[in-house]
């Protein structure tokens, strides 16, 4: 029937309809109380808290544009994802629910997963302007929990959510718990704080919260929070949960962790600096010799030692040749060169890869060969351990590799037993660093392989698993912290490079630790700070993401004081941080030497 006839209806006859409908026992009419039950059951639907309650991918929230109110959701879409945005909500089971959102950009989806019935979703091809979406769902008869979401489409570009809804019957679950109280410390050592509260009535689990951010979650009254930066203030609360929702977080109790010891070369200075030299090629900055390396310089990383071939493991470090390198010492002044730094308290080490190297140890014969090889550079030169600057496609995650803590694809597992094998067999004092790239550490705050359901970059975080392997053994991480794209940061939101709060953001999520892959429950443990050092290029000619000193000194400053920061709120304060890396010397001497001179000048 169409619209114009039913408004035609007598309306005599409609009241005659509603009488004979309440005449019938058991029948009962839509009253205005029936209504008033429904409530809007999604959580933060205005994304004014951010992205609270919601689970997303590759989204962030925005000021403009904005459907009402303050915020709204903007995801962008990558060739292998969807960004999709999802949250759980309870329900009642046999009762009708509106999924209702406003939305805009390209191919936009709205809908709801695990109904029960029948899940539904709807979509727009193109909206320029806000559009509203709107489905409705009857639950199952067992159904209590249905899962709301929002996503794009591949590489189609960002797209934007607002105002979503679900409205219906609330569930019967009462009300949230009380926040717990009684939070107390317990035992406390330099890599963990023992926790203890009371029991909050109603409560069916608690989580555990380090400076603002979800850590962990427990079943009863206490927990230990591990993976803790030694001599390092942290401040804990904890919010207590049933199926109704989750309390209010409790009062904050503090816990400074004890002195540590242990995790690499102990006779490095308190706050050191590290520059690569081009020793086996020479470029536009020009070639130097051991000998002239300033004393500046805390440690010195020979660039580079490279396969033979990407499989085979067998590493070689083949000086400048005099035809690349006129001024190229001998054998024999350089070994006497590194002798002389290291009698000074310098470190040299050899470092593998760079960005033609690469080195997929795929096999344990590779595994083998590498461990070989590089022990015999070690010794011919007399060095004092190993920088690992694996880049490109050395390192990628196999398929259903998804834990960083049990790492399975082999190049993962053999590196990390080659590298166990060199400092057993150099002893406490062998220096072990890396140098990954951002896509392939802090990346892996959003992405982690390929993903739950496939996909992604199987090589984003695949550092993860090696740096968890090897962080009792780790002397330092420099992070490259140039040549990158954007990265979120513990703020979940998207920081680009060329001034201080990229490097903040960067150096805050090694030292806080980070959910990987959006898991609250599957976090990497935070490094100590004296274990980190903060990798950019010295000058424009030697990278992308050149900062001015200025910058540098608000980057020390904001980590070490916590004064001079930006707009990044960071986790916590360092003044332990070990220093800087760089790429390179060659580039800071044709720069006329203003890396080193900023860093002598921050720390004396």
């Amino acid at each position: 029937m169409d619209r114009a006839r039913r408004a035609r209806r007598p309306r005599s006859v409609l009241a005659l309809l509603t009488a004979a409908l309440l005449a019938v026992p058991g029948i009962t009419a839509l009253s205005s109380a029936a209504r008033a039950a429904d409530a809007d059951l999604a959580r933060n639907g205005g994304f004014e808290s951010g992205l609270d309650g919601w689970t997303c991918t590759a989204a962030t929230t925005v000021t403009s544009p904005v459907h009402s109110g303050s915020s709204a959701l903007q995801a962008t879409p990558a060739g292998s994802d969807n960004a999709q945005c999802a949250q759980t909500v309870t329900v009642q089971p046999n009762a009708q629910y509106t999924l209702s959102g406003y939305v805009r950009g390209s191919y936009v989806y709205l809908g709801a997963n695990g109904t029960g019935t029948t899940d539904v979703s709807t979509w727009t091809q193109s909206a320029p302007d806000w559009q509203k979406l709107t489905t409705t769902f009857t639950t199952g008869a067992a159904t209590t929990k249905v899962t709301l979401y929002t996503h794009g489409w591949y590489g189609t570009g960002a797209y934007y959510a607002d105002d979503i809804s679900l409205v219906g019957p609330g569930a019967s679950t009462g009300q949230p718990p009380a926040a717990p109280t009684g939070l107390r410390t317990g035992t406390v050592t330099s890599s963990s704080v023992a926790l203890s509260w009371s029991a909050a009535p109603g409560a069916t689990s608690y989580a555990v919260y380090r400076d603002g951010v979800k850590v962990q979650t427990a079943s009863g009254t206490s927990a230990t929070v591990t993976g803790l930066a030694p001599s390092t203030a942290y401040s804990f609360q904890v919010t207590a949960s049933n199926d109704a929702g989750e309390s209010a977080k409790s009062a904050a109790v503090t816990a400074t962790t004890t002195a540590g010891t242990g995790g690499g070369s102990t006779d490095l200075p308190a706050h050191a600096l590290v520059g690569y030299l081009h020793a086996s090629f020479a470029n536009g900055s020009g070639y130097m010799r051991m000998a002239d390396v300033p004393d500046s310089w805390d440690v010195i990383d020979l660039a580079f030692g490279e396969p033979t071939s990407a499989g085979s493991g067998d590493i070689r470090f083949n000086r400048c040749p005099v035809t690349e390198c006129p001024n190229v010492e001998s054998d024999a002044d350089f070994k006497a060169a590194i002798k002389a730094k290291q009698a000074a308290g310098k470190k040299v080490l050899i470092s593998i890869g760079g960005q033609n190297g690469q080195v997929q140890l795929t096999t344990t014969a590779a595994r083998d060969a590498f461990v070989s090889s590089v022990s015999n550079i070690i010794d011919t030169y007399g060095l004092d351990g190993l920088d690992i600057d694996f880049e490109g496609h050395s390192l990628s995650l196999n398929a259903n590799d998804t834990d960083f803590k049990n790492p399975t694809t082999p190049v993962i597992v053999n590196l990390i037993s080659a590298l166990k094998t060199l400092k057993a067999r150099y002893g406490s004092k062998f220096v072990l660093t890396m140098a990954p790239e951002t896509f392939f550490v802090q990346m892996g705050y959003q992405y982690y392989g390929t993903g739950k359901w496939g996909g992604q970059d199987p090589r984003c975080g695949a550092y993860l698993p090696v740096i968890y392997a090897l962080r009792d053994d780790l002397t330092l991480l420099h992070v490259q912290d140039y040549n990158s794209g954007p990265i979120m940061g513990l703020d979940n939101q998207y920081h680009s490079m060329g001034g201080a709060d990229f490097h903040i953001a960067m150096t805050d999520m090694l030292l806080a630790g980070f959910p990987v892959a959006g898991d609250a429950n599957n976090v990497f443990p935070p490094l100590r700070p004296d274990q980190v050092a903060i990798g950019m290029p010295a000058s424009t000619n030697a990278g992308n993401g050149y900062v001015a000193p200025s910058e540098v000194t608000k980057i020390l400053d904001c980590l070490t004081k916590k004064t001079n920061c930006g707009s990044y709120p960071t986790h916590g304060t360092w003044p332990a941080l070990r220093g800087l890396m760089t790429w390179s010397v060659n580039w800071d001497r044709y720069s006329n030497w203003e890396f080193q001179k900023n860093f002598d000048a921050y720390f004396g």
